[in-house]
């Protein structure tokens, strides 16, 4: 892709399994109860959960994550997830993205992620890397047709390097924009998580000449101190 000389398949190399764990992992259920046996960082993330005003509204409306709400702002701006579409969420666990596209009318939703999602009804959960070959055909096969909206939450195990660590995420970005650009409909969207400072420069000189409109969106439910921040691309030209 532009701005990487790399191949596809040598960037996919460098995507890697989380160290454990499942979708609940995500979320509070084993946390809370083990937090005496946790390092003092886990410990410190668990109490900031806690203390998290999107995440009690999440578990307070039912909602997998505290996610679900980027979401549904990115949503209510841009209308993306419309009646009857279909919808492929890249990283979907623990599923709040799945649960939001559902609620707001997909006739087809997919999600896929290293962990284990627990079922949701009226959606087709994959268990597999994203990366390795011949899952995207699978999404598309589950999904029943080309995709209105592809979304990527898809996060890696950080490694405490940081010029490491840039190339993993830009890694996954790269992945997840060649997915959305091969396979969406006509006027189709695209969602990526980013970090602000991150070089996605490449990436977003190909979505710029793929879809129509290209900009960044920080969601008021992503925390005030992350660099996060979404890519939104819509309008893919045919």
């Amino acid at each position: 892709m532009a701005g990487n000389d790399d191949t596809p398949q040598e960037r996919r190399r460098m995507v890697r399994p989380p160290s454990g764990g499942t979708a609940a992992g995500r979320g509070m259920g084993g946390k809370i109860k083990t937090a005496d046996t946790k390092s003092m960082s886990s410990q410190q993330w668990i109490k900031r959960q806690l203390s998290d005003p999107w995440s009690e509204r999440a578990r307070a409306e039912g909602w997998r994550s505290r996610a679900a709400f980027k979401l549904m702002e990115i949503d209510d701006r841009l209308n993306l997830i419309r009646p009857g579409s279909r919808v492929i969420d890249l990283g979907a666990a623990p599923g709040g993205w799945v649960q939001v596209a559902l609620q707001r009318g997909a006739k087809a939703v997919v999600g896929v992620d290293l962990l284990m999602i627990e079922d949701i009804p009226g959606a087709q959960l994959i268990q597999a890397d994203f990366t390795h070959p011949g899952v995207d055909r699978q999404l598309i096969e589950a999904l029943g047709g080309a995709p209105d909206l592809v979304l990527s939450d898809m996060a890696h195990n950080t490694v405490g390097h940081r010029q490491t660590d840039h190339l993993k995420i830009i890694a996954l970005i790269e992945i997840a924009a060649d997915f959305a650009i091969r396979t969406l409909k006509p006027g189709g969207a695209f969602v990526t998580k980013n970090f602000q400072g991150g070089d996605a420069g490449g990436v977003l000189a190909r979505l710029r000449a793929e879809f129509d409109d290209v900009r960044p969106i920080k969601p008021k439910a992503s925390r005030k101190d992350s660099s996060e921040v979404y890519l939104v691309a819509r309008g893919r030209r045919g």
